[in-house]
Parts: structure tokens; sequence; C-alpha cells
């Protein structure tokens, strides 16, 4: 977000302390922030806390006299390139749907023409309320992007949706509307991420390390790259952002026919989950210890990679290896059988344990061709294989 600039409105709702966290998020990010509040937010939180975070003065009256400008409410809305409203209260949600202009907030909302990203929060009696579902609608259907409120304890003792999304999903969804572009738009991109978990019994399961991190940033820069993204992804705490369809799975066999319905009408297939190679008879009762040893009669499961290779039309295909040794030779191999236009290599070491990890050291092989990478953070990692193959697709 280095470079980019987002005006973050802040109204009169308890959900406004979660604000200053969204502050710190975006500023730390590289973004610069600049807070316009109502008279009833600052009630909430303070404007020296939020002065202080922004590193910006706080914007909340039209006619005050640091303005930097006369008409400081134009002139704000043609510095930023995001305008986020969190918390957003029903009434500045209704001032915006009827063209209300009657302080700092919605005077600047109405002369902003660019994206508007707006995080309700309110009783879940109002959120329901038939005059505030026809201004979210009207607000949506003018490209208003909204971010669904969460559905639990409620400030004022009531339980229900209503509660502001947390300021980390927030953020992520900001991330979207700051750096999409179009070099991928038309284009369908399916992306597997994470781990598959192959039961033994009704408690216990066999599974890897993988936490999905790869994938799901992936996922996320192939959706800010304008591609229709699929995300099928295994067990995982990793989040991604409205934008990506995800499609959640467990085992080997969910993940294949996942990946089989999708597959033919794709344009990419990204296979950087790590899937399970065998499977197993599942014990309906808790397998007991014994003093002897025991085993666990296994089945290979499909190969997804190679099943699709075999498949493979005009799609570009994308495989990740995870090696300890020979790690380039394997990588070669793996390439050839699998019908992949280009491996991602990962070599397990002290120094590069990988899994886990939000950096890592990987290698992309190509039939006549290894470029090793640098150690980068994977997000970084994402942009280069979207990159090497937007110039494929």
């Amino acid at each position: 977000m280095k470079g980019k600039k987002v005006i973050l409105g802040i109204t009169g709702g308890i959900a406004a302390y979660k604000s200053c966290y969204l502050i710190r998020y975006l500023v730390k990010a590289g973004a610069e922030v600049k807070v316009i509040a109502t008279e009833n937010g600052l009630k909430f939180v303070g404007e020296v806390t939020l002065r202080s975070l922004s590193n910006n003065n706080v914007y909340s009256d039209s006619f005050a006299e640091w303005n930097d400008k006369p008409h400081e409410h134009i002139s704000i809305t043609d510095w930023a390139d995001l305008f986020i409203v969190a918390p957003a209260t029903a009434n500045i949600i209704g001032k915006l749907a009827n063209g209300i202009a009657d302080d700092a907030l919605s005077t600047s909302l109405l002369a902003f023409d660019k994206q508007i990203l707006i995080a309700p929060a309110m009783n879940t009696k109002m959120y329901n309320n038939p005059a505030v579902q026809r201004n979210l609608d009207f607000l949506a259907s003018h490209g208003v992007e909204f971010i669904e409120p969460d559905t639990g304890d409620l400030a004022c003792g009531y339980e229900g949706k209503g509660r502001m999304a947390e300021p980390e999903h927030i953020f992520r969804e900001s991330k979207f509307y700051l750096d999409r572009s179009n070099v991928l738009e038309g284009k369908k991109i399916v992306i597997t991420a994470s781990r598959t978990e192959e039961s033994l019994d009704p408690i216990r399961y066999l599974t890897n390390r993988s936490s999905g991190i790869t994938g799901f940033k992936i996922a996320e820069q192939a959706a800010m790259m304008g591609a229709e993204t699929i995300l099928i992804t295994g067990p995982t705490d990793q989040e991604v952002f409205s934008k990506v369809k995800r499609i959640n799975v467990i085992s080997a066999e969910e993940m294949y026919n996942a990946v089989d319905k999708e597959f033919d009408s794709c344009d990419c297939l990204i296979m950087s989950a790590a899937v399970a190679d065998y499977t197993f008879e599942v014990s309906p009762i808790k397998i007991k210890k014994t003093d002897d040893k025991i085993a666990f009669p296994a089945k290979r499961t499909k190969d997804i990679l190679f099943e699709m290779g075999k498949r493979k039309k005009s799609q570009v295909i994308v495989g990740f290896a995870m090696e300890t040794n020979d790690a380039i030779e394997n990588a070669k191999k793996k390439l050839s059988k699998k019908n992949a236009d280009f491996i991602v290599l990962n070599s397990i070491t002290v120094d590069n344990p990988a899994f886990g990890s939000h950096n890592n050291k990987v290698s992309f092989v190509t039939s006549d061709n290894v470029e090793e990478l640098p150690s980068l953070s994977k997000e970084e990692i994402a942009k280069l294989i979207l990159d090497k193959i937007s110039k494929n697709i």
C-alpha cells in the first residue's frame, strides 16, 4: 500500500475504538491516512488519538481554521484513492443514500467519485429495518461496496447481526481496492492451498504442516489483477477477501472433486496445496493403543496435478514441489510427469523452514531453466508467480 492515500470516516458508534487499529494497519502497510470524524464519533474516540495514529490532522469541522484549503471537503476527496467509513451508522448510510450533506463527513462522501467502502455497525433491529436495507441496496447498486457486519453480542445487550467487521477484515478488503488492476481480466484462475487431512478414526487424522499462506497470497494477487479467482483450500486459519470465491475441503478426494469441477473452464491451475499421497480405511470407533505395533492399511489418493495434466488443453498449470534432497532433479521429474508449465520448488532446510513462515526461498523450474530467487515474503513470491503466469496466458 505504499504511496496509497485513504480517507477513513468515523461515525458515532462504540465500534469507533476499533478504527484506531484499522489506522495502524493501514499506516504500517505504507498508506497515508486522513481521518474525517463526526461530532458523535469524537465522543467515542479522541481527536488526539486519531491525530497521533494517522500523523495527520483530524477533519471534523468544515469551517475549522486549520483546514488547508477553503473547500477542504473537495480537496481531500481529490487527494484520496479510497474512502472507508468504519464504523458506519444507519445515520451516515441514510445521508449518503439520500444525498444529504450537513457535516464534514457527509459532504466529503458526496464529493468523492472513487471507490467507497462501508463497514456498517448498529443494533440488529436497526440493521434489519426496511429503510436501512433499502439504503444499503440503493448504494450497492451504485457501486458502493459493503463489508458485512458480524453476528454476535452487541454493546446494547442484544445478540444478532450488526457488529462492525474486525479491523483486520476491513484492512484485508481495502487491499483489493487499492491494488487492483485488469492484467488478468476475463481469465479464470483456480488455486489450491493449505493441506488435506485423512481420517484414521473419529478422533485422529494424518496431515502435514502446510499453513496455506502462499496459496492465499496467490489468490489475493490473482483477484487484484482482475481474474475470476477460485480458491480451493484445506483446513487453515488463513482468511482471504470477499472477491475470492473460497471452497473449503478436508480430504484429498474432496479437493480432487472440487478441482475436477472447475478445471475445464479455467485458464490456469495453481496447485500450491500439500495434498496427502495416501488415505486410509476409517475406523468407526476410536482405535485403542496396544503394546503391539499398529498398522494402518493405506491406498493412494488421486494425483490431482497428474490427472489435470492429462486433461490439459490450453490451460497454464503450475505445480509446487517440497523437497528435502535432490531438489532440482526431483522438481524436473515432476514437471515432466505432471505436464506442468513450471514448478515452484521449496527446498526445506534449517535456514528455510517454509512451513508457517511469512517468508520463503523458492526456485522456478521449467524444462530449460532454473530461476533461484532470494528469500522473499510470500506476498512477493505470489506476485512473481502471477507475473510469470500473466505472460503465458
